[in-house]
């Protein structure tokens, strides 16, 4: 989708901003008197406010050029935030989608930056994956091909926008990840796809099986052995800061890029959607290029684990064990307790290679996440009370919430086990999230900030009903990935 700042509107639809009042309605932009006249009377026959994602719509005006006007709330006045102006726009963008309508124009910007941030909604509610969708409908077919903000600053707006514009390809990108099929991207196929971003300047390093098992990854490499697909660890690395020897932020994702259970198989309803199980590291890999398209000036590194999980005569056994990278024994209880698995080795990976000042990692981890916290929410986890709350800060900014869970030495017993020095899965059989957080922890150095965020609610959803994002895919983790290293990170 083209997306455009212009002094005037033009376009098969126009759109006006408009706020929620004490005393009524209030529009954003200066209206004509019949123009006016005309909305109010189209205000007054339903029942809008001006409250945040209501919409009128008009067809045909006399009064205008366009072949439709549109009236969005974005609530009250004062109390409009970055993300409330995204959302109006995304709304717009959503209903004129798949409408005959060609281009849109938003009126009613009051700013520059707001104008950044109508179009940066924009660009996120345009997103679709078609590409396998050979046949469509003519009326399934998008039609909206252009938004333009009206804005008394477009160059302005235009110089606001770029890093918004690096952030959404990134979500893009994620979304186009977790989104393809598992037969197209597996382990291979996914490393050399982020080979390619080394063209932003980017470095890239990857870790096939033969070095990863020289390295001791046993716990990794043992959840992908049942796959004729090699299993991958990659680096992502931007160094961005003044002083490019400075301790970087490790950002760590899971990448299961498909996950049958091994062994322990997964009930078969529902289980095309573990394609998506890598949804951590596409968090990741489109935060990186985020970061690197808008060259931050900090340094910071990307590390996925990339593997697949599948039931094979050389699978991985319910009752194995193996041996982590960190040293440590795990007693294989549950062959479908994968991603942890893979998870503690590129912690010790990203520790080893590069000492960093915080690692905060991302995976789709527990079903349990989704029994407490819904698909509203993702889960955080962590050592350090500062690295929440930069965190928070960030996902409440970007409309990515968190919700802190807790970690403790009574969960922590669960994943004791009698024949090794740990099980990967909890005895107890409840705070499974919990229990998962702790076996991460243990392979977290002492004194080191980390944070884990368990994104199983959140990396894709089903009936999805928020405008920013598609219905499926969401590309969950980029944006608040970007907020906490500009924020907090950057120099």
């Amino acid at each position: 989708m083209q997306i455009k700042f212009s002094a005037e509107p033009a376009g098969d639809a126009v759109a006006y901003l408009a706020y929620e009042g004490d005393k009524g309605v209030e529009f954003a932009a200066d209206l004509d008197k019949p123009a006016e006249a005309a909305m109010r009377r189209a205000i007054a026959a339903g029942s809008f406010k001006g409250g945040a994602g209501q919409v009128v719509e008009i067809l045909a005006p006399e009064w205008s050029d366009a072949s439709r006007v549109m009236i969005v709330g974005v609530g009250k006045k004062t109390a409009v935030s970055e993300l409330g102006w995204q959302k109006a726009a995304a709304t717009l963008v959503k209903r004129l989608l798949t409408s005959g309508a060609k281009s849109l124009s938003i009126v009613g910007a009051p700013d520059r930056g707001v104008a950044a941030n109508l179009a940066f909604g924009a660009r996120l509610a345009g997103y679709r994956f078609d590409q396998y969708r050979l046949n469509l409908k003519t009326d399934k077919k998008p039609t909206l091909a252009s938004v333009s903000v009206v804005t008394d600053s477009a160059a302005g707006a235009r110089s606001d926008y770029a890093p918004l514009s690096a952030k959404a390809e990134g979500v893009e990108l994620a979304r186009n990840l977790v989104s393809e099929p598992p037969n197209v991207l597996h382990p291979e196929s996914y490393a050399e796809r982020i080979e390619e971003l080394s063209e932003l300047g980017l470095e890239i390093e990857v870790l096939d099986v033969a070095a990863m098992t020289k390295l001791g990854m046993g716990s990794l490499v043992g959840v992908g052995q049942g796959s004729v697909r090699g299993s991958r660890l990659v680096v992502l690395k931007w160094m961005g800061g003044k002083d490019k020897k400075a301790a970087p932020v490790a950002l760590i994702g899971k990448g299961v890029t498909f996950d049958t259970g091994g062994i322990s198989l997964k009930p078969g309803p529902g289980m095309q959607d573990m394609k998506g199980d890598m949804g951590g590291s596409a968090a990741v890999v489109g935060a990186m290029m985020a970061i690197a398209k808008r060259k931050a000036k900090a340094n910071v590194v990307g590390l996925v684990g990339l593997v697949e999980n599948m039931p094979d005569g050389n699978a991985q056994r319910p009752g194995d064990i193996v041996r982590a990278a960190a040293g440590k024994t795990i007693e294989i209880q549950n062959t479908d307790a994968e991603g942890r698995l893979v998870l503690c080795d590129v912690l010790w990976y990203a520790q080893k290679k590069f000492n960093p000042k915080a690692m905060v990692d991302l995976a789709t981890l527990t079903g349990a996440i989704i029994v407490s916290l819904g698909n509203e929410h993702a889960g955080i986890f962590s050592n350090s009370d500062d690295l929440v709350a930069k965190l928070t800060a960030a996902g409440k900014a970007e409309g990515e919430p968190i919700w802190r869970l807790p970690l403790g030495p009574g969960y922590d017993k669960q994943i004791d086990s009698e024949v090794a020095d740990m099980r990967n899965i909890g005895n107890a059989g409840n705070a499974g999230s919990i229990t998962a957080a702790q076996f991460l922890q243990r392979f977290v150095d002492e004194g080191r900030a980390w944070a884990h965020l368990d994104i199983a609610g959140t990396a894709w959803k089903p009936g999805n009903d928020n405008p920013l994002e598609p219905t499926w895919a969401t590309g969950w983790g980029v944006r608040i990935l970007d907020r906490f290293i500009a924020d907090n990170y950057e120099d």
